[in-house]
């Protein structure tokens, strides 16, 4: 959309959306451009959420070929091989999401994320990264936050039956109506890197396992030069003897990062769809307000785990010293 105001179209194709957030929201959204990369179950349910809602545009990163099974949970690639043959899984789910919205602008770019410059990331406005390992979590982090803009930026990871959303929204200003008054409120954010430098001691006592239990399970991918999910049962003892060296190190008890847990989140390297809607509901809902200024954000860290049907938000950060 080029000009300011909604056309007569998009007025009458987003009037529920509007009658909900008002026009000023729609028009902000309908100027707002994501990037998106890693085309995963949980990504595919997000980016239909922000497509349906009316966004300008969407790019599409993800250079590995449609495979059996990317399709057992990523529901915007087609069955048919003949229609997915030889394509990328950025392309595949392209294709399908121009379906859902044609008036937004649905494109894929080729390459590795991490090698982009910092002026790449410049005409995005959110940021959201998905099956990344923790370096490259931190890199795009980094260079998003170089940037004189605020770039929203999010990372997504599902494992089998859990999942897990960062946001990254600096230092964000926003408005909510308290009874007949509005209230201006600002958020200050920390990177990933910081966040996840926090101690672990210094976090409340009854801060999410899953907390623990990822970034356990992230670093043992790292030591080990895995991409995120190459993990399997196999890998168990190494994952516990670094749960051990992790809690000395952060002087909390072994019983915060069970050892079941841990087993779940290395058996599950594929997603499990019901999981995936709701962490791509969730990461669709929070990407609009923060484009559109309606709502309070999340901060920072969202979990979800389907074994108690819990969903929980953390704020971690990392202790500012006087």
């Amino acid at each position: 959309m080029n000009g300011e105001e909604l056309t007569e179209q998009e007025t009458a194709l987003y009037d529920r959306q509007i009658r909900v957030w008002g026009a000023d929201a729609q028009r902000r959204l309908s100027k707002s451009h994501i990037l998106v990369y890693g085309m995963k179950g949980t990504v595919a349910e997000f980016c239909k959420n922000i497509v349906l809602a009316g966004v300008g545009s969407v790019t599409l990163m993800d250079d590995h070929a449609v495979t059996d099974s990317a399709l057992s949970a990523n529901f915007l690639i087609l069955p048919d091989e003949n229609l997915s043959h030889g394509k990328t899984l950025a392309e595949a789910c392209c294709d399908s999401l121009k379906e859902f919205n044609p008036m937004v602008h649905v494109s894929v770019e080729k390459g590795d994320i991490s090698t982009f410059g910092v002026e790449f990331f410049e005409k995005f406005d959110a940021v959201v990264i998905s099956c990344c390992s923790l370096a490259k979590k931190k890199l795009i982090n980094q260079k998003c936050r170089k940037l004189p803009k605020r770039i929203s930026f999010y990372t997504v990871d599902c494992r089998g039956s859990c999942g897990e959303i960062f946001v990254d929204l600096k230092n964000y200003k926003y408005s909510k109506k308290k009874l007949e008054e509005t209230i201006e409120c600002q958020l200050e954010y920390p990177s990933f890197e910081d966040a996840i430098a926090a101690p672990w001691k210094a976090l409340p006592k009854r801060v999410s396992k899953l907390y623990f239990g990822m970034r356990v399970i992230e670093q043992f991918e790292d030591i080990e030069g895995r991409n995120a999910g190459q993990t399997s049962i196999a890998d168990l003892p190494g994952v516990l003897k670094l749960r051990k060296e992790l809690c000395e190190t952060n002087s909390v008890n072994e019983s915060q990062v069970p050892d079941a847990l841990l087993e779940r989140l290395l058996i599950g390297t594929s997603e499990f769809p019901p999981v995936c809607a709701v962490i791509g509901g969730i990461l669709g809902q929070e990407v609009i307000k923060a484009i559109s200024g309606k709502g309070d954000p999340l901060k920072n860290f969202f979990f979800f785990d389907a074994m108690d049907g819990k969903g929980l938000i953390e704020d971690i950060s990392k202790p500012r010293h006087s």
